[in-house]
């Protein structure tokens, strides 16, 4: 079952290559979607593929890779759009 997760990472998110690693991650996975630094600091990640893949990467922007502090993490359930890819904005 493919599912669609919009998750906004806040913290010491940018800069610590924090979208490199989800992209990298997603598609080792086959998840679309994209990661983009957005204006007040925090990271926003759609995630979208099978079910199981999409919660494993959602943990991953729980804990961030290696040099990231994420201080909150809001995850959103959005529905389904066929993605292909993933990119980094």
């Amino acid at each position: 079952m493919t599912i669609r997760k919009r998750v906004r990472a806040t913290g010491r998110v940018q800069g610590v290559f924090f979208r490199d690693s989800v992209r990298r991650a997603a598609d080792a996975a086959g998840v679309a979607g994209s990661a983009a630094n957005m204006p007040d600091g925090s990271v926003e990640v759609v995630l979208e593929g099978p079910e199981e893949a999409v919660e494993r990467l959602v943990e991953l922007c729980r804990r961030g890779p290696g040099h990231a502090e994420v201080a909150r993490l809001d995850v959103a359930d959005e529905a389904p759009e066929g993605l292909r890819g993933f990119s980094v904005q």
